[in-house]
């Protein structure tokens, strides 16, 4: 006699004792009504597959597709058919290549090849066969010969240059191998939603919500933040560096310096880029910098401010968080905690009462809010424009025309700054966004914030639901957008977030996360810090800027 205790999603379920062994697919069968949900499973807090036999007291977690950790594993599956399809329909001398996000979906395209409608057409019918065919996805370990003998038949020298071990494990499916850094669904069946957008010279692979179970029939491109991806893949392929190895080339030749001057050399050309235009517009007076978390908001508020000196303008900070309401006017979330980071936590009309009175040349005193106490206090600092002054805001909210209505939208600068698509782990293993912003994270707030690994982790869902709610719904307002990414950057952070992850127990419910993140950091060379510049973004992380923060 053994006991099951099954938990979905972190949560208590069900508890049952069972006398004989039985797999973990018929332990949920037998005990989950929608046992179609469960995209995956973990025993002891590991993934484990679903076929696998329990006979021992055993916690079995459910993952589901409307979790966060499902919806990852959804779109992990749905990329990984979508290449297990690819390799069907196109000979081994095209190689897919999986780029960014974009709205519900992933951008990915072949290099130097522009789909046609009809190979698109295929790809979907041959994607729609592999689901209805319900093939078993299984995690296998072969030799490191064997992988190369596998990879070398597909043509995908990408991932044989990170073959370091005498062993890797690789995702099978049918008689089709890949390697995959995050974790899949155990069988095709699992993936009930997709859509292919043909978008040229590529395609865009759209999702289902993770809360939903179909698609939003019409899909909105961001153009202004594609344009921005595509910018950035082009100034990669001019440098000849799309692959993490093409860093590590770098690092083992000596040459990696001078990439690091060049990638600071075009943030540096960016920002200028900016103060002039800023400059040129006599009436601009307002300028808004936001975006999501670790996006180095700040460094690059203080560099542009030093070009915009340099241009003839003198900047002022107004601090958002000064304009915070109250505490006891500060909305709540569901669960009851403060929403410090809605809108509506902020003093809307004393804000655009004080930019309408500078805008108009009058006198403010600036407010100042005291934390501790949860209430606004006098400053007694007192602020008024003149001709060739401007206003800086950072914050989450500068997108949102909301906070700043009272300002015309002639005299006012909106600008985006994110850690944007960094480089590829190999074509179908891609560094995300999240994962550049989390790391960095990471890292800042144990050196900085006296946080743990574990303890940020714990709070990043919340970040990113802030985020969805209050910065990616308005980011195609923004007049400008800045790309903070450094493709060198995880070879710098690595020495620092390694020890971090490795602090997070096994027994930890953020352990598989940590794992993840780990898998994707082995595979960049150590950077040493003393060659990124003091004025780097990456310094805001790291410590060592000339900047306060």
């Amino acid at each position: 006699m053994f006991t099951v205790n099954i938990r979905i999603d972190g949560n208590h379920y069900k508890k049952i004792a069972y006398a004989k062994p039985l797999c973990i697919l018929d332990i949920l069968k037998e005990n989950i009504t929608n046992e179609e949900q469960i995209i995956a499973c973990k025993v002891n807090n590991k993934y484990i597959n679903n076929k696998t036999i329990i006979n021992l007291d055993t916690i079995i977690e459910g993952i589901s597709r409307s979790s966060t950790a499902g919806d990852a594993i959804y779109k992990n599956t749905s990329i990984f058919i979508l290449c297990k399809a690819f390799n069907t329909i196109f000979d081994s001398d095209k190689k897919l290549v999986i780029e960014h996000s974009i709205g519900d979906g992933i951008y990915a395209e072949i290099i130097n090849y522009t789909f046609s409608e009809k190979e698109i057409n295929k790809l979907v019918l041959e994607i729609e066969s592999i689901i209805e065919s319900e093939i078993p996805i299984e995690e296998v370990e072969v030799t490191s010969s064997e992988a190369e003998e596998i990879f070398t038949n597909q043509n995908r020298d990408d991932i044989l240059k990170h073959i370091k071990h005498n062993s890797v494990k690789l995702i099978k499916c049918g008689n089709y191998y890949d390697y995959l850094i995050g974790q899949a669904a155990s069988n095709t069946k699992n993936i009930n939603c997709f859509e292919i957008v043909y978008h040229a010279p590529g395609l865009i692979l759209r999702f289902p919500n993770r809360f939903k179970t179909s698609i939003d029939k019409k899909f909105k491109l961001s153009r202004k933040l594609f344009s921005t991806h595509q910018e950035h893949d082009k100034w990669l392929s001019i440098l000849g560096v799309h692959f993490v190895n093409a860093i590590n080339n770098a690092v083992k030749n000596y040459s990696i310096t001078d990439l690091i001057q060049i990638e600071e050399a075009l943030h540096e050309k960016k920002i200028v880029d900016i103060a002039k235009h800023i400059s040129r517009k006599d009436d601009t007076k307002l300028v808004l910098i936001a975006g999501p978390s670790s996006s180095g908001k700040t460094s690059f508020a203080k560099r542009l401010s030093i070009h915009l000196r340099v241009n003839g303008i003198k900047p002022h900070i107004l601090g958002m968080d000064d304009y915070f309401l109250p505490r006891t006017l500060t909305p709540r979330k569901e669960n009851g905690d403060y929403d410090f980071e809605s809108i509506h936590s902020l003093d809307l009309d004393l804000l655009n009462n004080d930019l309408q009175s500078l805008l108009n040349g009058k006198e403010i005193e600036l407010p100042k809010y005291n934390f501790k106490q949860g209430t606004r206090e006098k400053s007694y600092k007192k602020l008024q424009l003149k001709d060739n002054e401007i206003l800086l805001m950072e914050g989450i909210h500068g997108l949102n025309d909301a906070l700043s209505s009272s300002v015309p939208f002639n005299q006012k600068l909106r600008i985006y700054v994110s850690a944007l698509n960094n480089l590829n782990i190999d074509a179908h293993n891609r560094i995300t966004t999240t994962d550049s912003r989390k790391i960095r994270r990471l890292v800042r707030d144990y050196n900085y914030r006296g946080h743990t690994g574990e303890q940020t982790l714990e709070m990043w869902n919340s970040v990113r639901e802030g985020e969805d709610k209050n910065i990616f719904p308005f980011q195609e307002n923004a007049d400008f957008m800045f790309n903070s990414i450094l493709t060198y950057e995880l070879g710098v952070l690595k020495k620092y977030i390694l020890p971090i992850l490795h602090s997070i127990s096994e027994f930890s419910p953020h352990y598989t996360e940590a794992l993840r993140l780990w898998k994707t950091v082995e595979h960049v060379y150590n950077i040493q810090d003393d060659i990124v510049p003091s004025n780097s973004i990456l310094r805001e992380f790291i410590g060592g800027s000339v900047f306060n923060y």
